[in-house]
């Protein structure tokens, strides 16, 4: 990256993949929480593994999945850049 300007851009998208990762965690922790959750009328919920689908959903699938995302998005979203100030040499 040679200018600052471009730093800031990508610093800006980096930024921007990363919030966008985390509000997909919570959707889907929340979506799998409380929409495979079992209705108040049953007695006992159905096992998987010996969890119920929604514990198994949202707190063991989903940190999984999201840890390998995050994975690539490092891999393949962020850059490597300087953050020493490059100075030009008519404004020293």
């Amino acid at each position: 990256m040679k200018t600052l300007a471009a730093r800031y851009r990508q610093a800006h998208r980096e930024a921007k993949w990363a919030v966008g990762l985390a509000l997909a965690y919570f959707v889907w922790w929340y979506i799998s929480a409380y929409a495979f959750a079992p209705t108040v009328d049953t007695t006992l919920p159905e096992l998987y593994f010996g969890l119920p689908l929604w514990f198994l959903l949202a707190c063991i699938l989903g940190p999984i999945v999201f840890t390998l995302l995050c994975w690539l998005m490092v891999k393949f979203v962020y850059q490597d850049m300087s953050l020493e100030v490059e100075s030009s040499s008519h404004h020293e």
